[in-house]
């Protein structure tokens, strides 16, 4: 749909300002244009191309491990669907409320009332990064965007599961997993995705949606073999039945017995910890499409349906799927810590290694998927983060760039062109890439198993766990504590079920999951030093490191910094949006970021409560 006269003129009007005065201290960044918006079966894609990656086919078979019991493992991937949800919830009644700009009031016309302006919600990119800068904002300065940037800059990427992407790799073409083969595998597949998003952007869309769909009839294909595997059928290695089976008696009874399946129960608190963080991690997906809400196609109307959706066909697909391997496997296997779950699945009902090997590759692909839609999310974040002047070379990464795609469309084919060229942020995926790179290498001296725990742990520990536990625990407080708590849940864009219900919850257990970690686990744990080759306390460590270092580089870039490198000048930056309206919703067109180092702290927009805006009138 194009823009109406008037918001077509302001917006080539800023283009002509901002290219009437070029300047290093500038950057304009267009917004995607509405035929290249995302539709909501891509956002639905999004979180299950996220969501589905190695955790389902691996991690059921860690959790079996570390709880003895196929009751409280259930219980655990069905507790894990309600926090997956209510996260969601916490996040969409953010990502539907801020950033706010003033902006006139209008009728359901679209006429401009008299009563004048009001502070209205524009979505913008960036998921926490915005409601944790909204919520814990502190005047002129930047200490939670630096901290944020910090952590998300340096640990927001897949590099993990890069590593398991080599051993799946090696596994499929049955030849040895030797270290740096592993590595350099895991360069390539995170090469590739940076490659294919700074390359062609709707490429990168398409086999986005292609690979979600893939996993997902993978994921039917394993619930229709195990429940008919359960009901009596055969695969060509005979009928196969899950049994849990006494270590001490060697008696059998059905995975799914009332009377046997919270039996051998463990008691190991720490374990349980480290399996929901598991689960939880597994779950995580949810927050992908909110990096990438201003591109997202009439948000307002379609995003927290298509989210709703997408996040409950994952929460469903898990249970059934965890429900699908205990129908086929027995409960005494899952102490083969060689094995993850849905090899072992496919090797009972098929009996031989060339299942093995072909599940292998089915993960593999499921992991590049999982690096793919998160290359593509994860540079939005660091692009915004960019646009805040808080890295080197700010604007640099902070600016979008026409795709060698888009360039060889409008050379070769010029009559198919006629809309905007499609933009990446060629910048931010190469600051993305050099981090992953930075990942691989500083594990490198590990073992490549080794290394995935370690950075899949840390993942999950900082970006999921932490930062979920002060979004939530900020809404709580602007619900109940903060001088805007009426305001808030009167004027939020989304009102989710149950009121606050979700964020109390969601925070709870993210408290528990936060401290927990600290707890040695058992010496029979899947998750003690001899399984995993990581001691119990390195995660939190360096997790909490992680925090204190994002404190010490907001001092040093606020304090240390401006004194003797610039002169005691503060630096300012200006994010001037131009809004427009598009099918009766207000959206960004484009954004033009400023920013200088400045004697004097001038008009910046480091309040994120209200942002310097043009709009048409």
């Amino acid at each position: 749909m194009p823009l109406e006269a008037d918001d077509q003129a302001r917006v080539d009007e800023a283009i002509r300002e901002s290219g009437a005065d070029p300047s290093d201290d500038r950057v304009l960044v267009r917004s995607t244009p509405d035929s290249q918006k995302l539709g909501p079966g891509t956002v639905m894609c999004t979180i299950l191309n996220r969501t589905i990656g190695s955790g389902i086919f691996v991690t059921p078979a860690i959790v079996l491990r570390s709880t003895s019991s196929v009751g409280v493992s259930l219980l655990f991937w069905s507790f894990g669907a309600v926090m997956g949800m209510s996260a969601l919830l916490v996040w969409l009644e953010f990502g539907l409320s801020i950033p706010k700009f003033e902006l006139p009031n209008r009728d359901e016309n679209g006429m401009v009332r008299e009563e004048g302006v009001s502070l209205q919600c524009v979505p913008r990119n960036g998921g926490e990064k915005n409601y944790l800068e909204y919520v814990y904002r502190f005047p002129k300065m930047r200490a939670t965007t630096c901290i944020f940037g910090w952590i998300y800059i340096i640990l927001g990427n897949l590099s993990g599961n890069g590593v398991a992407f080599g051993l799946y790799i090696c596994e499929a073409a049955d030849i040895q997993a030797h270290d740096s083969l592993v590595r350099g595998l895991a360069v390539v597949c995170l090469t590739a995705a940076c490659l294919l998003h700074a390359s062609w952007r709707k490429g990168g869309i398409v086999v986005n949606n292609l690979l979600a769909m893939i996993k997902v009839l993978i994921l039917v294909a394993i619930i229709i073999i195990g429940f008919a595997a359960s009901a009596g059928a055969s695969f060509g290695h005979g009928p196969v039945h899950g049994e849990t089976v006494d270590p001490k008696t060697q008696s059998k009874t059905s995975n799914f017995s009332t009377h046997s399946s919270f039996d051998f129960a463990s008691n190991d608190a720490a374990g349980y910890a480290e399996s929901l963080l598991y689960v939880m991690f597994t779950y995580s997906g949810y927050e992908q499409p909110f990096y990438v809400l201003s591109e997202v196609y009439r948000p307002k109307k379609t995003f927290a349906m298509s989210t709703i959706a997408g996040q409950g066909l994952a929460c469903c697909l898990f249970v059934l799927v965890n429900i699908a391997y205990l129908c086929a496997v027995s409960f005494d296997r899952r102490l083969d810590g060689e094995l993850d779950m849905a090899t072992v699945f496919f090797r009972e009902v098929f009996g031989n290694e060339i299942a093995r090997r072909v599940m292998s590759g089915i993960i593999a692909l499921s992991i590049f998927g999982n690096v793919v839609i998160m290359t593509f999310t994860a540079s939005r974040v660091k692009q915004e983060v960019a646009k805040e002047g808080v890295i080197p070379f700010s604007l640099f990464f902070a600016s979008s760039s026409i795709t060698p795609w888009a360039r060889l469309r409008r050379r070769f084919w010029p009559s198919q062109s006629k809309e905007q060229d499609e933009e990446s942020p060629s910048a931010a995926l190469f600051l993305h890439w050099i981090f992953s790179m930075v990942m691989i290498a500083a594990t490198s001296p590990t073992a490549p198993a080794t290394a995935y725990t370690i950075l899949v742990s840390l993942y999950s520990w900082t970006v999921i766990t932490l930062f979920g536990f002060f979004v939530s625990g900020g809404l709580i407080y602007l619900r109940f504590f903060s001088s805007e708590r009426r305001d808030w849940i009167s004027k939020s864009g989304f009102r989710p079920w149950g009121g606050s219900t979700a964020a109390i919850i969601y925070t709870i257990v993210c408290l528990f999951l936060l401290a927990a970690r600290f707890i040695p686990p058992a010496l029979r744990s899947p998750f003690a030093y001899a399984n995993t080759g990581v001691q119990w306390y390195i995660i939190p460590t360096v997790g909490l490191a992680s925090f204190v270092l994002g404190i010490v580089y907001y001092l040093g870039f606020e304090y240390v910094y401006p004194p003797l490198f610039k002169d005691g000048r503060v630096l300012v930056v200006d994010r001037e949006a131009v809004i427009v309206r598009e099918h009766g919703e207000y959206v960004q067109a484009l954004e033009v970021v400023d920013a200088s180092w400045e004697r004097k702290s001038g008009p910046g927009s480091n309040d994120p409560e209200m942002q310097k805006v043009t709009v048409a009138e």
